[in-house]
């Protein structure tokens, strides 16, 4: 299994704008959103990038590619239908073979040199099957993330067999369907906004929605994709990779973009002097708080 294309999801209501937010990449250079998850994509081997928009933002996003711009193709989802259904949307662009799916309002910070895109494709061309980048996630965060619920794969420490796929679970469904053993207490694991997906789930997709306007036409439903991964998991087989030396930074969240760039910052090139302005704020704090006792 080769992986040679990749779909980023970025036409949500809410998420549109946030892959044109400017940031500084951890090369010191002034970035968009979109430009750094792109970088993260090609560093693992894709050719070619399709991008799932709304309506009339092709052309914005081009502005902001920098030199990835003629790798882009773009997809519009028309009416905002939910995650799987803008997923279904590139059927046409992935054809029938494998693809790297990342939705567009996540950064990606490694320790290593390695992009976590990259070690995800990688684990999946070598399985071949459908992957799930996954991450230990503390309890409090379960109303933000698709989780998993599976088991160790043997002699693989940071690999599992996926038998249970929950979006956005409650701690008391967590406890009851979710648990992997070897995990610390109050933990799950959680999707990390990368997949790296086989024709199998464009065509649950396919079957849901066909599903969704067989029972009423006319009501707009959203399909997640959760759905379909928790029904690909009872296909074929479907792995998840823990990752460990790498951290997901949701941009659209309160505070987001300050955390992704501190993120970036402190583990680029100029984290010295990002430090240093660190601590002069807070000493300058500091100052202040003593002074007005």
């Amino acid at each position: 299994m080769k992986v040679t294309k990749a779909v980023i999801t970025a036409a949500g209501p809410k998420q549109r704008t946030l892959p044109l937010q400017m940031l500084i990449d951890r090369d010191g250079i002034e970035k968009s959103v979109l430009r750094i998850i792109l970088e993260e994509v090609i560093q693992a081997g894709i050719e070619e990038i399709c991008i799932v928009v709304c309506p009339g933002d092709e052309q914005t996003y081009l502005q902001v590619a920098g030199d990835h711009a003629g790798r882009l193709h773009f997809v519009q989802q028309a009416q905002p239908l939910g995650y799987g259904h803008a997923v279904h949307c590139a059927k046409d662009f992935v054809g029938r073979g494998p693809f790297l799916h990342l939705v567009g309002d996540h950064l990606y910070v490694n320790r290593s040199a390695r992009g976590c895109a990259q070690h995800l494709v990688e684990v999946a061309e070598a399985e071949a099957c459908t992957v799930s980048a996954v991450q230990a996630t503390r309890e409090s965060l379960l109303p933000y993330y698709g989780a998993i619920g599976g088991r160790r794969v043997s002699g693989r420490p940071s690999l599992y067999q996926i038998e249970t796929v929950i979006e956005k679970s409650t701690p008391t469904e967590a406890e009851q369907r979710l648990i992997v053993p070897g995990l610390r207490a109050g933990h799950y694991l959680c999707f990390f906004g990368m997949h790296v997906l086989t024709p199998t789930v464009i065509d649950i997709l396919g079957e849901q929605i066909d599903a969704m306007q067989q029972l009423d036409p006319t009501r707009k439903r959203n399909l997640t994709l959760a759905a379909a991964l928790a029904e690909l998991a009872h296909r074929e087989q479907y792995l998840a990779l823990e990752q460990q030396e790498a951290r997901r930074y949701d941009v659209g969240v309160k505070y987001g973009l300050l955390t992704a760039q501190l993120a970036l910052a402190l583990n680029g090139q100029e984290r010295d002097e990002v430090l240093a302005r660190l601590l002069e704020l807070l000493a300058q704090r500091e100052l202040n708080a003593n002074g007005q006792q």
